[in-house]
């Protein structure tokens, strides 16, 4: 299994030690250990659901920096729907755009028109009908790296469709390669994140070789800059090319409803993914064609790297999109578009739940695991620096904890070693004097029967 680049990092310096983040993890990456916080790497999705619940802020999430873009002769932005919900003083999305231009790019292609042309794809696979009920969404990085590693079985039901920001620096590259006659590594584009997973997702690509994005910019690196040339806007540029249908790929539904079928769930918060796909895993839901799963709740405009608040983003994006229905634009219908969007690489399971690679050996891990386990008091308190006390059982099956690392355990211990010590008090010989006679024993200050 080759390791791969994690977005989500520790900042040591400011980890308190706290258990906030172990209790929360979706795959069970953090441990505390020696008072500090620890990721394990092969573990962690960079669902960025560690940020989010840190009070110290000790997660954060690596993005590269603004300067990056001077590294190119072209530079694009290619913002996430999500950044229109940011600014609630904009007159409209050109606004928002032409402001996004003005602070260093040469161009804005809007991600939520590649969402648009990605939603015309899906209709026509579910019109088909060739595929494994239910189809989910691989729009949310975050979400296929969880059914990597949690959920091997589901792997074939992906949509192995590119993701919109994926398409939209495809198509980026391609038409202005040709239209400036430059090649495309002149051509630096940037996607404009409200999250971790997708920083991981351009850094490390699990469905082909190299990305099309060249940087990732957190929405909130980027926020002040707009904001402070936003009032500055004189002429306002037509940039804006979705209609209402990419628009709505901000919040939790927008994909799937914009399918035109009943037979579609979409479910936000990367717990609530959990319980769907188990739903899914033991063949429990039916009746379900699509299955838009995101790991933030409230969809991309709840990620960890935006800025304003989600529920009042949802009010500030619904009205871009009303005025997207207003002007009738409906991107999906439009078939001036040859790319192709199909995955060029399979999803690999990433057996990270696995005791051992040899299968007698894992069995008597397993075995050893479920004994442990039995003996911890099962109350998943944390305080052992574990998310449970099987994950602490699993952790001293592999060697890296204690049993006494359990604070109950320790108590048991510790009350087991005074017994036995004042069991050989009560064996020790007898004390001498110089001239050999026997010396009384003196009791200790507290005893029952002293005085």
């Amino acid at each position: 299994m080759s390791p791969y680049f994690h977005s989500v990092t520790l900042d040591e310096a400011k980890c308190k030690g706290c258990t906030n983040c172990i209790k929360r993890c979706p795959t069970e990456a953090i441990r505390v250990r020696k008072s500090k916080a620890r990721i394990i790497n092969e573990r962690c999705i960079d669902c960025g659901e560690c940020i989010r619940v840190c009070p110290y802020h000790a997660k954060k999430a690596i993005t590269d920096s603004f300067d990056m873009i001077r590294n190119y002769k072209f530079k694009v932005a290619i913002p996430a729907p999500s950044l229109y919900g940011q600014f609630k003083p904009a007159p409209s999305r050109n606004h928002i755009l032409t402001a996004l231009k003005m602070t260093g790019f040469d161009h804005v292609f809007e991600v939520a028109r590649a969402a648009e042309i990605i939603t015309a794809e899906t209709k026509k696979i579910l019109t088909e009908g060739k595929f494994p009920k239910p189809l989910i969404s691989s729009a949310c990085p975050a979400v296929v790296r969880l059914i990597q590693v949690r959920f091997p079985s589901l792997i074939d039901n992906i949509l192995k469709l590119e993701s919109p920001m994926e398409l939209a620096a495809k198509i980026v590259k391609n038409e202005f390669s040709k239209s400036l006659n430059i090649p495309q590594s002149d051509i630096g584009v940037f996607f404009i994140t409200p999250c971790a997973a997708k920083v991981t997702s351009i850094k490390a690509p699990y469905e082909k070789e190299k990305s099309f994005v060249d940087g990732a910019i957190s929405i909130s690196d980027i926020y002040l800059k707009i904001l402070s040339v936003l009032n500055d806007v004189e002429k306002v540029e037509e940039i804006q090319e979705a209609g209402f249908v990419g628009v709505r790929w901000a919040n939790s539904g927008g994909e799937s409803t914009a399918l035109g079928t009943d037979k579609v769930l979409a479910v936000d918060g990367i717990h609530n993914v959990i319980s769907i796909l188990e739903e899914i895993e033991n063949e429990k839901l039916e009746d379900v064609d699509f299955l838009e799963a995101l790991a933030c709740q409230g969809g991309c405009l709840g990620g960890p790297l935006t800025v304003e608040n989600m529920f009042v983003a949802k009010v500030v994006i619904k009205k871009y999109i009303d005025e997207a229905k207003k002007k009738g634009i409906d991107g999906t219908q439009d078939k001036n578009y040859n790319y192709d969007m199909v995955w060029t690489g399979n999803v690999e399971y990433r057996p990270i739940m696995k005791l051992d690679k040899d299968f007698e050996v894992a069995m008597k891990k397993l075995e050893t695991l479920h004994a442990i386990n039995k003996e911890l008091p099962g109350l998943d308190c944390g305080a052992c620096g574990a998310p449970s006390c099987r994950a602490l059982a699993e952790d001293i099956v592999r060697g890296s904890a204690n049993e006494t690392d359990c604070i109950f355990k320790l108590r048991e211990k510790v009350r087991s070693l005074a017994m036995q010590m004042m069991e050989l008090e009560e064996k020790m010989p007898p004390v001498l004097d110089k001239e050999g006679n026997v010396k009384k024993k003196t009791r200790k200050r507290g005893d029952k029967n002293e005085g």
